[in-house]
């Protein structure tokens, strides 16, 4: 099949698409680009990929569908195990060690670039299973797709699906429903989902833990710094960055600090 896009027209996307989003299209990736372009032409039923240019620069809902559409939702649960067995080895011990004698005693969490919500799901069943009184959590799950977002609302995963969950978990935070699996309100209540994009500030403060993983990947140098420095500002003083584990921060003038556990590498901000 002929692509698409001409030379100009990937050059006209690949711009409108890093100026909104941060997220980077090159040769390598182009042919993403093509084929969830002809897709939307096909929706829209618009003739010509002109047309559609016209559209998103005219319409903010069809420019947010368009970069749902061009993004990658590649997620399960306990993706990665290592990272989650820091978390619960070394992470978690460190904020409740440090939050110990003083008031606030809540943990805070954001899952940036969620998808459907696997991995807040996985951080929220390990902190109800860890956690003691009198300390409590909440998680902010966040995602450039509204169409993954809504998957993670309704918080039901087909019987293919739950693979990696722990049979314990899987008994204790899910109810079995036609087709699949449904997570019990005791999870489900302790996330909120929020469209987010990136490129700009979520307004999050105090946070004690982010999770970042494989999102960073799509962003040049420049749209990775301000997105890792705009991380940094949303921490509170002692607290941990989670990012993909082919991903890395090294030659990044960065104020976090690599931190390598028993279980896995993370950052960590120390101030």
């Amino acid at each position: 099949m002929a692509d698409l896009l001409t030379d100009s027209d990937f050059d006209l996307f690949r711009k409108v698409i890093y100026d909104e989003s941060g997220i980077t299209f090159s040769s390598s990736n182009r042919s993403i680009l093509d084929s969830r372009l002809k897709e939307r032409l096909r929706e829209t039923q618009l003739p010509h990929v002109q047309d559609y240019y016209k559209l998103i620069m005219s319409d903010k809902e069809e420019m947010k569908t368009m970069l749902d559409a061009v993004t990658t939702n590649l997620t399960r649960f306990f993706r990665n195990q290592p990272h989650f067995d820091a978390f619960i080895n070394y992470v978690v011990p460190q904020i409740i060690q440090y939050k110990q004698g003083k008031p606030d005693t809540k943990v805070r969490v954001w899952s940036a670039g969620c998808s459907t919500g696997e991995e807040p799901y996985t951080i929220a069943m390990i902190l109800k299973d860890i956690l003691k009184p009198p300390y409590s959590f909440e998680i902010v799950a966040s995602d450039l797709s509204l169409k993954s977002l809504m998957v993670g609302q309704q918080a039901i995963s087909s019987d293919a699906r739950i693979v990696g969950i722990p049979d314990a978990y899987l008994a204790r935070f899910f109810t079995k429903v036609e087709g699949g699996y449904q997570v019990k309100d005791e999870i489900k209540n302790t996330i909120r989902f929020d469209y987010h994009n990136l490129k700009h500030d979520a307004g999050l403060r105090n946070l004690d833990v982010i999770f970042c993983r494989n999102v960073l990947i799509y962003f040049d140098e420049a749209a990775q710094k301000a997105v890792v420095n705009k991380f940094y500002d949303s921490l509170a003083q002692k607290s941990f960055l989670y990012i993909g584990h082919s991903e890395s921060l090294f030659g990044m003038n960065t104020k976090f600090e690599f931190l390598k556990t028993d279980w896995a590498t993370l950052y960590q901000k120390n101030e």
